[in-house]
C-alpha cells in the first residue's frame, strides 16, 4: 500500500510538473518538462535524503560527540526493532526534528540544538521515537521525495516569470502570458498540493507507534506542546527558506501555520496531545502497553535513569556525558573538517512524566 501511495504521488506530481511546462512553453516545454521530471524522479528516489540534509547544514553525529543522544537512538532503534539511523544535527534554536531516508536501512534522523536544549531526556526520547516511526511506517521516502518535486516545480515558476512571458516565447506557448502567470500562481501553492496529497494521519500513527517505542505517550506530548509554543516565536531561516520540506518536521517549522485546514501540513497539536493523553488512559487501564495496543518488540535495552544522567553529567564536563578525549565543554567539536555545534542537554521547564527515561 504504500508503494502504491508513493508511485501515486510521484504520478502526480510529474503531471504537475508537465502542466506548468506546458503552460510556458506549449508541447514542447511539456516535453521538456517530462523528461526533467523523469531525471528528478530518479534522482530524488535515490538522493534526496541528502538534499534535504543540505539545505538544512546538517552535520552527522557519532558516540565520539555526542555519546548520549547516540545512545539513545540506538536503544529507542533497537526498541522499534529498525537498523540504526544515521544521526545528524541542525543548527537551529527552534526545537525540532525529521526523518529522511528511502528506507530504513537507509535511513537518517535529525533534531536541531535547540531541541535538545530546551527539552528533557524524556521528551527528547518521545520526539525521536515518533521519527522512528516515521522510518518504521516508511513514511520517509514519501516526505523526501515530495520535498524535492515541489522544490523543482517552484523553481520551475521562477523560471517562468523570467522567462515565460518575452514576446519570442509567446508563439510556443498556446496560452501566452495568461499561462505564464497562471504558472507563477501554482508554483507558490505546490508546497500546499504536496501537503494535500500526503495524508496527515501518518502524524498521529506516528504518535501513536512513538508512543509505543518510548513508552511513555505523556512525554511525547509534552514535547509536543514546548516545540509547538516555540516554533511560532523561533524563526527557522533554513525552513522558511525551503517551505516545501515542512511537512517532514514533528511540527511546522513555518510561522503562522495554526490551523487545522485542509491545507496545513501537520494536524492541530492541541488534537495530537488530545490522543496521546487518551492513549495513556487506555494503558493506565489495560495494564500497559500490552492493553490492546502493539507491544514493543522484545527484550527491550536497558534505558538508563535520568538519575544516572544526572550522575554522568555531573562528572563530565559535557552535559551529555564523557566524551573520549574529554574536550572541554566550551570547545568547538570539529570532524572531518566541520565544526560540529555545541550540544547542551535540556532539562526543560518541569519535571517530565514518568516513564522508561525517568
Amino acid at each position: 500500500m504504500n508503494f502504491i501511495r508513493t508511485a501515486m504521488l510521484l504520478a502526480f506530481m510529474t503531471a504537475l510538473f508537465m502542466g506548468v511546462g506546458y503552460l510556458i512553453g506549449g508541447s514542447g516545454g511539456m516535453l521538456i518538462a517530462l523528461v526533467i521530471a523523469a531525471g528528478m524522479n530518479l534522482f530524488s528516489w535515490w538522493n534526496s535524503d541528502k538534499m534535504v540534509l543540505s539545505a538544512y547544514d546538517a552535520q552527522e553525529l557519532d558516540e565520539r560527540n555526542a555519546p548520549e543522544f547516540y545512545q539513545m537512538i540506538r536503544e529507542l532503534s533497537a526498541r522499534a526493532n529498525l537498523p540504526m539511523p544515521r544521526v545528524y544535527l541542525i543548527n537551529s534554536d527552534q526545537p525540532n526534528a525529521f526523518a529522511t531516508g528511502r528506507d530504513p536501512q537507509n535511513a537518517a534522523v535529525a533534531a536541531s540544538t535547540g531541541l535538545l536544549r530546551r527539552l528533557s531526556p524524556e521528551e527528547v526520547a518521545g520526539v525521536m521515537a515518533h521519527e522512528l516511526a516515521h522510518i518504521e511506517n516508511r513514511d520517509t521516502l514519501t516526505m523526501t521525495v515530495t520535498a524535492t518535486l515541489a522544490g523543482a516545480i517552484s523553481m520551475l515558476g521562477n523560471f517562468a516569470f523570467l522567462f515565460g512571458g518575452h514576446r519570442d516565447n509567446n508563439n510556443n506557448n498556446p496560452f501566452g502570458f495568461i499561462g505564464v502567470l497562471v504558472a507563477m500562481i501554482v508554483a507558490p501553492f505546490a508546497a500546499m498540493l504536496v501537503q494535500m496529497a500526503i495524508s496527515r494521519t501518518r502524524e498521529y500513527a506516528a504518535d501513536r507507534r512513538g508512543a509505543e517505542i518510548a513508552g511513555n505517550p505523556l512525554s511525547l506530548a509534552s514535547a509536543l506542546k514546548k516545540i509547538e509554543a516555540a516554533a511560532h516565536q523561533i524563526v527557522n531561516p533554513a525552513a522558511e527558506a525551503n517551505p516545501a520540506t515542512a511537512h517532514m518536521f514533528i511540527i511546522n517549522p513555518l510561522s503562522g501555520e495554526r490551523m487545522d485546514n485542509l491545507f496545513s501540513t501537520h494536524p492541530n497539536t492541541q488534537n495530537r496531545i488530545a490522543a496521546l493523553e487518551a492513549l495513556a488512559r487506555e494503558w493506565q487501564q489495560g495494564g500497559g502497553v500490552g492493553g490492546g495496543v502493539r507491544r514493543a518488540p522484545q527484550p527491550q535495552p536497558e534505558m538508563r535513569s535520568r538519575r544516572d544522567v544526572r550522575v554522568e553529567e555531573n562528572a563530565s564536563a559535557s552535559p551529555w556525558g564523557r566524551s573520549t578525549d574529554q574536550r572541554p565543554a566550551d570547545r568547538p567539536q570539529v570532524r572531518k573538517g566541520r565544526t560540529v555545534p555545541n550540544i547542551t542537554w535540556g532539562r526543560g521547564d518541569r519535571k517530565p512524566p514518568k516513564g522508561p527515561y525517568s
